[in-house]
């Protein structure tokens, strides 16, 4: 019996996660037509998002942040019809997402809110975490070609309440890396090495996985973007505009956000969210990099094949 042709898919916006997603998707054998503001030497380039919309019915949207989103939608809407789904995973603000839904719902297509969690790493395994607001049924038309790229699909809610919960677990995320670059510089005054940390974390109950990944890095000046410094700002931004609107505050955000502002003025911006750690001047002297590291009990090898300052502080068990 000769095999289902899959659909083509659309992808629109084609920088750390969207040309990941695009690339996963050709591996899957769905004929995948992209497009990028700037652009880029990706098979199927279109010359508009309108031309995306023309090729695909279900299209993913990975631009930079709400008003991108808005101009992306309505520069394609005149295409869009029932056939079309338009599933936005772009950081917006609840508001941002429900006016781009109303956009597209005009036109009489549907529209799926699914922001996701993983950065660089997640998505070049095909590993992201989608958050859904909006349909069962629209998510369950979306789900085979979501599925290409998910670890999991989470349904939040309505449209509008995964991109809530999106900005709630990235606050969670800055601060937490901005309250480990502060734990860091402390233990550097007061002489400690840092990669102490890492062995008395794995004890601890504020152990995570982010700070597995982050502190790491933050020692070893490893800074090349997992998700960029630029973009936690924003993200902070709409918490902030939201508590605004809702009437709290939200101290603790403010104050990483405040970090941020004062990197991006330092030229950080493209770098990874947790640059913040330069504020205190790591790496220095006598937090280098050793040339072996105990991982399990055992030492690692300074020639054995890792990326230069990516190393185990954790001990954990493969």
């Amino acid at each position: 019996m000769a095999r289902t042709a899959k659909p083509n898919a659309g992808v629109i916006g084609l920088g750390i996660i969207g040309s990941r997603v695009a690339t996963n998707l050709r591996r899957a054998g769905f004929q995948t037509w992209v497009w990028n503001r700037t652009p880029r030497a990706e098979p199927n380039f279109l010359s508009s998002a309108a031309e995306v919309a023309d090729a695909a019915k279900i299209i993913q949207i990975f631009v930079s942040d709400g008003p991108a989103l808005l101009e992306t939608v309505k520069a394609m809407a005149h295409v869009l019809g029932p056939e079309h789904i338009v599933v936005n995973h772009t950081t917006t603000s609840p508001g941002e997402t429900l006016e781009a839904s109303r956009i597209v719902c005009d036109r009489h297509a549907q529209y799926l809110d699914a922001p996701f969690t993983g950065s660089r790493d997640a998505a070049e395994a095909g590993e992201l975490v989608f958050l859904i607001g909006g349909d069962a049924a629209t998510l369950e038309k979306a789900r085979p070609q979501l599925d290409v790229n998910a670890r999991e699909i989470l349904p939040i809610g309505e449209i509008g309440q995964a991109a809530a919960m999106k900005i709630a677990t990235n606050l969670v995320a800055a601060v937490m890396v901005g309250s480990l670059a502060e734990a860091m510089c402390l233990l550097d005054k007061s002489g400690v090495p840092l990669i102490k940390i890492g062995e008395v974390l794995r004890r601890h109950v504020a152990h995570s996985t982010l700070a597995e990944m982050k502190v790491p890095a933050m020692i070893g000046d490893d800074f090349d973007p997992r998700f960029s410094l630029k973009h936690m700002f924003k993200d902070v931004q709409i918490a902030l505009a939201m508590a605004e609107e809702y009437g709290v505050d939200l101290p603790e955000t403010a104050a990483y956000a405040g970090s941020a502002m004062a990197g991006l003025q330092k030229g950080w911006g493209d770098m990874d969210f947790s640059s913040v750690a330069r504020h205190y001047g790591f790496p220095n002297e006598k937090n280098e990099v050793p040339e072996a590291l105990l991982k399990n009990g055992d030492a690692v090898p300074a020639d054995a094949e890792r990326k230069k300052k990516r190393f185990s502080l954790f001990g954990r068990k493969d």
